[in-house]
């Protein structure tokens, strides 16, 4: 796995599948690691025939961690956000998309199809709307606009994001994210005791920076709304949410829409904050044929 220079930090990536093959960019969600996209699904997706590249955001996981640039007052900040006041942080999703943009320049692709989910999905936004010539097309799952009538997270959630472990070694660390996941998870679809375990170990045995977590949730409150830039995207847009998700409701999946009316909207019964494995399959496909519809519509525009 290579660490590619970009923004004045380094950036964990992996790669599957060939480098000419037309690439699939994925980015992850608030503090998680690459390694929560599946080993298999990115498997599958270069199976099909692309380039499909995840990376450590920066502060998380194996790339550059900005201690440096000090801890946010989180609670401080949560109320800010809340009474529509400015929330000051080290950096802001900006910065986050242009790490991305770094990332395909340092693996010299051109263009990509952008899947990013919950804060991923954010900064996929602003890669289409800000650096629309990189994006071939855009795939957001439960993900929102940040539009301010937008309803927030259920109020039992917000209360765990704000929670410490009660435990900081590595059991109790694993049994706290086990918890986090079963409350905003996929009622439809729950993980098995064994998968959703080493789904977080392996996050914990990679690397724990609790910090990193603090200024990327400080970066999306003070980054605001999307919603005036949307109107930028012209790449083919796939949204993907779960009707159950407690942590970004399915009401900004329909805010989404109609803010991008030529992109498709596919709401999943069931489905939480989560990519449970069941779920996997479908939502695969769902990227294979929008990639392809994609694909296949920039080849007619470029014969027209």
């Amino acid at each position: 796995m290579p660490r590619v220079k970009t923004n004045g930090i380094e950036i964990e990536v992996e790669s599957f599948g060939q480098a000419r093959d037309p690439a699939i960019l994925l980015i992850m969600g608030l503090g998680g690691q690459m390694v929560l996209w599946p080993d298999d699904f990115c498997e599958r997706l270069a199976g099909a025939g692309y380039r499909v590249v995840r990376f450590d955001n920066r502060d998380i996981g194996l790339s550059t961690k900005l201690d440096g640039l000090g801890r946010p007052p989180l609670l401080r900040n949560g109320i800010a956000h809340t009474l529509r006041l400015p929330v000051r942080a080290p950096y802001r999703l900006d910065d986050m998309a242009l790490d991305s943009v770094g990332v395909l320049d340092a693996l010299d692709i051109e263009r990509a199809h952008v899947v990013g989910v919950s804060m991923g999905g954010m900064i996929a936004q602003l890669l289409a709307a800000r650096h629309g010539g990189r994006v071939a097309s855009l795939t957001s799952i439960m993900s929102s606009s940040g539009h301010r009538a937008l309803p927030g997270p259920r109020f039992d959630v917000q209360l765990r994001l704000m929670k410490r472990p009660a435990r900081l070694d590595r059991e109790g660390l694993i049994a706290h994210g086990m918890q986090t996941w079963r409350m905003i998870g996929s009622p439809g679809y729950p993980e098995a005791e064994a998968d959703l375990r080493d789904k977080v170990a392996r996050q914990i045995d990679r690397n724990v920076h609790p910090q990193g977590f603090v200024r990327q949730i400080s970066a999306i409150m003070a980054s605001g709304s999307r919603a005036p830039l949307l109107s930028r995207v012209r790449a083919p847009t796939l949204i993907i949410h779960g009707k159950a998700d407690p942590l970004v409701p399915v009401a900004a999946a329909y805010d989404l829409k109609k803010r991008l009316p030529h992109a498709r909207l596919e709401v999943i019964e069931g489905m939480g904050h989560d990519m449970p494995r069941a779920l996997l399959p479908r939502i695969e496909q769902m990227i294979l044929e929008h990639v392809g519809i994609s694909a296949g519509e920039s080849q007619s525009r470029r014969c027209a």
